[in-house]
């Protein structure tokens, strides 16, 4: 008799061994940033934990990114017993570790080692969770075995990992797996415990108003260029798209991780992130986002159904590391995206020729 049960593909093999290993390490990681964050304020002492304390391979390390690096340091040894890995965090880089004899762990010299490649953003959203302004999200990407550092096109699972501040009861995860689509889960922070999890997919609108329509700039040195850009688009959506004015509304959330959530979870329309092209363009130094605190989200967010480009128009392809400069432009859907776009180059095209002369 022939049997009719369908053969898993090796992304699904991959996700079902991977998933609850990653899950465990975001637990762990939220686990040790609310503990941080409770006896601080327990103690009425913030400035434990909202201070820089050193600067790491992609940023700042501030109080409350101790704990979290901690838990990674000690996940990368545990994991790298059973097995070789690959582990990028924004403290230290890169590190590959591998079994050792006696059960130990051993350096390895680079990434062709066999084994899996793990970018992991521990808090994404640190200077708002140091204030207990506003939640954070780990960000985790993961791609099968390779001989070179991975790719964003190489990530085969993403995960977005809510830590919420000391007011929340419940946390919401996406977890994504290439081409098999974007999971949803509302977790109780006590406990842990499953309320929710359903599929998560974009809505088709495109309108182009009424909601958050994000030009990020972070900074003070590069909004001035950047709002520049983000008034010219709405100019022309009002004018082309008859938008109303009185709903686009604007966030500054500084998490890239979070943006992407909550573009792929439906509250955002538009994510878009100039600083890389604006600080090339004036000259200046600025903060951009990187790599390892994008890729995990930007996987969640296009398998949800959003599209994300580079600001040229073309996909996005870069280096998973902990220093690339990267520039985005989120859509919430590909109608938002054909009606949106058109209007995004013509303001970027126009403060160019402003900046010209």
């Amino acid at each position: 008799m022939c049997s009719t049960a369908t053969r898993s593909t090796p992304d699904e093999d991959f996700a079902r061994h991977w998933r609850p290993r990653l899950e465990e390490l975001a637990l762990r990681i939220g686990v040790a940033a609310r503990g941080s964050l409770t006896r601080a304020l327990q103690a009425g002492r913030t400035d434990r934990i909202d201070r820089p304390v050193a600067r790491g391979a992609g940023d700042l390390t501030y109080g409350i990114d101790v704990g979290s690096e901690e838990v990674l340091s000690a996940w990368l040894a545990e994991e790298a017993r059973e097995a070789p890995l690959s582990l990028l965090t924004e403290d230290a880089g890169w590190r590959h570790r591998g079994p050792a004899a006696g059960g130990g762990v051993r350096e390895l010299a680079g990434f062709d080692h066999g084994g899996v490649r793990i970018c992991v953003d521990p808090i994404d959203g640190t200077r708002g969770l140091m204030v207990d302004l506003r939640p954070a999200w780990t960000v985790i990407s993961c791609a099968p075995a390779g001989a070179g550092q991975p790719r964003l096109g190489d990530q085969r699972l993403g995960l977005l990992r809510e830590i919420p501040d000391s007011r929340a009861a419940q946390l919401r995860q996406l977890w994504a797996v290439r081409g098999g689509g974007c999971r949803l889960s509302v977790l109780s922070v006590e406990g842990g415990a499953q309320l929710s999890e359903d599929d998560l997919r974009v809505d088709e609108d495109g309108r182009p108003d009424h909601g958050y329509f994000c030009f990020f700039s972070f900074g003070p040195e590069l909004r001035p260029a950047i709002a520049t850009v983000a008034a010219r688009f709405f100019e022309r959506l009002v004018e082309e798209e008859g938008a109303d004015p009185r709903t686009f509304y604007d966030d500054q959330y500084i998490s890239s991780g979070g943006l992407l959530a909550l573009l792929a979870m439906g509250s955002h329309r538009l994510v878009v992130d100039l600083r890389k092209e604006i600080a090339e363009r004036l000259g200046r130094a600025s903060q951009t986002a990187k790599p390892y605190d994008i890729a995990g989200a930007i996987l969640c967010a296009t398998e949800a159904g959003a599209v994300l480009r580079g600001v040229d128009g073309e996909d996005l392809d870069f280096p998973i590391d902990a220093e690339t400069p990267v520039s985005f432009v989120a859509f919430a859907n590909e109608a938002t995206a054909a009606r949106c776009a058109p209007h995004l180059r013509s303001a970027l095209a126009w403060a160019e020729r402003g900046d010209r002369g």
